[in-house]
């Protein structure tokens, strides 16, 4: 297949259009390298690379052109991120999805894949969550996730065009570099690895559902592979594990015993994560193969690597 990756050279486009490109398929990859690394472009030479923004519909039109699936990883990510700016979170991404949408359906895209996120329900009143859940964002990210997510339902029903929409819990794994606005585990690895105290915010008892991101790009094939579904699914892996108890696996995983440092609780952080991930099973066989202690070594090893050689 003929496909587009935006934010290709982010986290999980980067690891999705690998396993593309090793899969046999033509794979053009758009990114504006705002929170993109080249350093994972290295590893994707049989990529076509456009270095260009989602919001300029001009590169869209040429490089949706021939498209049969487009995978929408680009976006402004984090709670943190759309609170200190929510006019580019919501630029990037409500009115970057409406326009990579409107380039994908004058094109005659099949399908689009686009990644949600589990912010969109706030604060969990039932554990494990599916995806009738209430949903009640409480940031300002979490509120353009669901617009976002919206829009690409409402096009599935009113043009020609399949849109599944995978709503990430706590993804983590290879590519995903510590900063101000990430995920916990890379923070927490990359800390360790610079023997520097880590910080928990609240008491620690606060638990996540973790998945690695071979398991989100399973999910993002299959989905794409699964003709005629549309929907918004879980992507998880079904189990939680508290923050106290990741320092210990991570603690493990790479041999160092950090300090640990307890500060407040932060706004938009919600205590508790749990997913149901049946619906995705049942719609496009679904299923995360990668426990949180593989995983973590695995990334642990990554993360030695990475900061070994200055990245």
């Amino acid at each position: 297949m003929k496909i587009l990756v935006t934010g290709g050279a982010g986290f999980i486009g980067s690891n999705l259009a690998m396993q593309l490109l090793h899969d046999g398929h033509e794979v053009t990859l758009l990114d504006n390298l705002s929170s993109g690394y080249r350093a994972n472009l290295d590893a994707l030479p049989d990529a076509r690379f456009i270095e260009g923004d989602i919001r300029d519909e001009d590169i869209l039109d040429v490089v949706t052109q021939g498209v049969e699936v487009v995978f929408h990883s680009a976006a402004s990510v984090g709670n943190k991120r759309s609170i200190d700016n929510p006019i580019l979170d919501a630029e990037i991404n409500v009115l970057g999805t409406v326009k990579v949408l409107e380039a994908a359906r004058k094109a005659g895209v099949r399908k689009i894949v686009s990644a949600s996120s589990a912010g969109i329900f706030g604060e969990l009143k039932t554990l494990p969550i599916n995806e009738d859940h209430p949903i009640d964002p409480d940031t300002p990210y979490a509120a353009t996730k669901l617009c976002s997510e919206k829009e690409c339902l409402a096009y599935s029903r009113l043009y020609d065009i399949e849109a599944v929409c995978l709503r990430y819990f706590n993804v983590y794994g290879a590519n995903q570099r510590f900063d101000a606005y990430g995920n916990v585990i890379p923070i927490f690895a990359f800390t360790m690895l610079k023997n520097q105290a880590i910080t928990i915010f609240g008491d620690g008892e606060q638990t996540r559902d973790f998945v690695e991101v071979r398991d989100v790009v399973q999910a993002n094939i299959k989905a794409a592979l699964s003709k005629g579904v549309s929907g918004a699914f879980n992507i998880a892996s079904g189990t939680r594990i508290t923050i106290n108890s990741l320092v210990e696996l991570l603690s493990d995983a790479s041999g160092i015993c950090p300090k640990v440092l307890y500060g407040p609780n932060r706004p938009g952080d919600v205590l508790h994560s749990l997913a149901d991930i049946n619906s995705a099973a049942n719609a496009f066989g679904y299923k995360p193969e990668v426990s949180l202690k593989r995983g973590t070594r695995d990334f642990m090893d990554w993360a030695k690597t990475e900061a070994k050689y200055g990245h």
